[in-house]
């Protein structure tokens, strides 16, 4: 390569130290490599010229070729307005300028050729374009120049500065002429061909000065190819690194615990996706490797038993077992489910969480390190130093996205060989999502319901129709059902939302008055036991109705609530709203999701509840969800810089993105450490990435 593009930005011509440190600040540029890297949002094409008699009254971007006549000032309500006469051959329309009067007319010249470009606007009969571009005819035709013009990313501070995109363009255009445009093919030779993909000096080019449509969709293509197959190729790497250099216990045999349970006392028929998920698993835990498994389903698919078969074989093969989950009331509720059948099979099993008193701890330390404990459920507090595993051989984590990678990693040096390691989560995520964000972990899935569920009726409902509501909800009682209303919690404006919350109960407590009515209450500024308290009232079936935040959006379990009523609705997203309505619709009867939400709607709201009737299918929610939110916001704060990408878009691009991991998966296939010689090309831009982390400073 002709020029090192590690180089600082600051040595490139046209730039300079106040522009370099602009660019840094604002755009994060710091080397040529960051520069050729901002590739642009849109494109202008600048094929066509207009003349003046052809304009429209549309807002499209046109440029038209001319000379000014004169300049006039105009008085307005604050300052005044500089207004040039602008004509050509058919006619005459005029340029306005709000600011930077005394440059302009110091600078422009007056009967010359100009190339002007802008957005046109009628105003009192005649067109107008404010602002506009300007630039000689003469020079006008000398530049580097391609039909279509680049639009690149930009601020507001670096517009004030001065950096118009005209200069951005200038010194990208310095950047090719120092690098004579060329730099160094990243993909092997083969690949090339096969997909017929523009070698890399022509896709950058044809990205920043696209000669035409055509050239442009192929430079993208390409871009965009090799940016998810480097991602994809580390993932799946990591995957392969671990599986030959993390060995796991080998679980040989399937044995009492897991036969017997199977036999006697699996309360109801495995589903068939159930069977296929735990094959997955038993090979995993059969093989020499360690297991880092991701277990996806829906609320109510039948998860927790697949992970309650898992762990006995691990207590089959003589290893202890643990579930870590992200709350009190979710291990809480592990627990006692799974505490009856460990009764059965007289399996010791214990719970500790924040509240577990000094003397429990110290029992439940002791016996997991002399082994007598085979199955610990807890919170975070399994995290702790002091909690020692005789011999810990899986470890389960319900609620992935809750927990950072770091935790995980926790869990494994509890030994002296890491655990095999299974992740549940109910929130289901997107396969394009599930390849970027989980590449390194093998993914099951449980896509069916057990039978004898009843799909979840869900409607929506305005404001004005809240009579109605309170009717059916005293239908609902009557029946001996119990409802849970929840309301927004979001934290800007939590005094708000907290007054929102008191309204509500204090209206709900009018409607349905005490004795005959009893109502619990559950909100963030609780104490935990409050909380607890209040809960537990509710899951013993002493109060009807449940008002609350949504901290009982995961894993609450009352079989006997069949109404779930959620207040503006119209402020969660997709995901949190599947995740409240799968609070109910777990016992035989028929339950509701009644969507509540004020009359003015945005289009990305009205699409939500729309989803939300119409489908209950996780999967194909969490893809509209992708699609309105974008992959950052998908995966809540602690993630949202996951897909830093440049130039590729997940949710557009998914087809590419399943080629790009098809092809390196191939390649790894047949070459794991890539030393084939036709592999070179890979193996030496995998290590300049991982050197200068500039695809990836993500990848969780």
């Amino acid at each position: 390569m002709s020029s090192n593009l590690q180089t600082p930005i600051d040595y490139l011509k046209g730039v300079g130290p106040n522009r370099a440190d602009l660019l840094r600040s604002e755009l994060g540029i710091h080397t040529y490599q960051d520069l050729i890297n901002l590739f642009p949002n849109r494109y202008l094409d600048r094929t066509k010229y207009y003349k003046i008699s052809e304009l429209q009254r549309n807002s499209s971007e046109v440029q038209i070729i001319g000379k000014i006549t004169g300049f006039k000032e105009v008085a307005q309500k604050r300052g005044k307005r500089l207004v040039a006469k602008f004509q050509d051959d058919t006619g005459s329309m005029d340029l306005v300028w709000f600011r930077g009067q005394k440059w302009i007319r110091e600078s422009i010249k007056t009967n010359t050729e100009y190339v002007i470009f802008g957005k046109v606007n009628w105003f009192n009969g005649v067109f107008n374009m404010p602002h506009p571009e300007l630039e000689l005819l003469s020079s006008h035709e000398k530049n580097l120049r391609s039909s279509m013009q680049a639009v690149y990313p930009s601020t507001e501070k670096l517009s004030n500065k001065g950096i118009t995109n005209r200069v951005l363009t200038k010194i990208m255009q310095s950047l090719f002429l120092e690098t004579k445009g060329r730099f160094v093919e990243t993909l092997p030779e083969n690949l090339i061909s096969e997909l017929k993909l523009l070698p890399k000096s022509d896709a950058l080019f044809n990205v920043h000065f696209p000669k035409n449509q055509e050239l442009l969709a192929r430079a993208e293509f390409r871009l965009k190819f090799e940016e998810l197959f480097y991602i994809q190729l580390q993932l799946i790497l990591k995957n392969l690194i671990h599986k030959s250099k993390i060995k796991g216990f080998p679980f040989e045999s399937v044995g009492d615990y897991f036969n017997t349970f199977y036999k006697t006392h699996l309360p109801f028929d495995l589903t068939n996706a159930q069977k296929r998920v735990l094959k997955e698993i038993r090979q995993d835990l059969g093989s020499n490797a360690q297991m880092n498994r991701l277990l996806q389903g829906d609320v109510g698919s039948g998860k927790t038993i697949v992970a309650f078969m898992s762990m006995l074989m691990a207590l089959d093969n003589g290893f202890q077992a643990c579930l870590m989950a992200p709350t009190e009331i979710l291990s809480v509720q592990h627990y006692n489910g799974l505490l009856e059948l460990c009764n059965k099979l007289n399996i010791s099993i214990k719970i500790l969480t924040g509240s577990s008193n000094t003397s429990e701890r110290r029992k439940i330390h002791e016996s997991l390190e002399n082994g007598d404990l085979q199955i610990l459920i807890g919170t975070h507090a399994l995290l702790e130093d002091k909690v020692k595993f005789k011999n810990l051989g899986l470890a389960i984590i319900d609620e992935q996205h809750r927990f950072g990678v770091a935790q995980r990693s926790k869990l494994w040096k509890k030994n002296t060989s890491p655990p095999h390691i299974l992740v549940m989560t109910a929130t289901p995520i997107p396969r394009t999502l599930a390849m970027s964000l989980y590449g390194d972990l093998d993914i099951s899935i449980i896509d069916e319901l057990p039978p004898g569920r009843q799909v979840i009726k869900t409607v929506h409902r305005y404001d004005k129709n809240r009579l109605k509501v309170m009717r059916f909800m005293r239908d609902e009682i009557e029946k001996g059902r119990q409802i849970y209303i929840v309301y927004p919690l979001i934290q800007e404006s939590a005094a708000l939302d907290y007054k929102d919350l008191m309204d509500g109960y204090e209206s709900i407590v009018r409607e349905f008055p005490q004795p005959k009515y009893q109502i619990s209450i559950v909100h963030g500024k609780m104490k935990p036991q409050d909380k607890e308290y209040e809960m537990q009232r509710f899951v013993r079936g002493e109060t009807q109705i449940m008002v609350a935040t949504t901290v009982i959006e995961v894993g609450v379990n009352v079989p006997n609530a069949s109404v779930m009523i959620i207040e503006s609705a119209e402020r969660f997203g997709l995901s949190q709203l599947h995740q409240l309505r799968g609070r109910v619709g777990r016992g035989a009867e028929q339950s509701y999701c009644i969507l509540m939400t004020g009359h003015k709607l945005s289009q990305d709201s009205k699409t939500r509840l729309e989803t939300m009737t119409r489908t209950s299918d996780g999967f194909e929610i969490a893809e509209v969800d992708l699609r309105l939110r974008g992959p950052g916001d998908l995966m809540g704060t602690q993630q949202s810089g996951i897909l830093n990408l440049k130039i590729a878009n997940i949710v557009k691009d998914k087809d590419i993105l399943q080629s790009a991991r098809f092809y390196a998966k191939r390649i790894l296939n047949n070459d794991p450490s890539l030393s084939l010689s036709e592999h070179q090309v890979i193996l030496n831009t995998y290590r300049q990435l991982s050197k200068y982390k500039n695809i990836w400073n993500y990848i969780s």
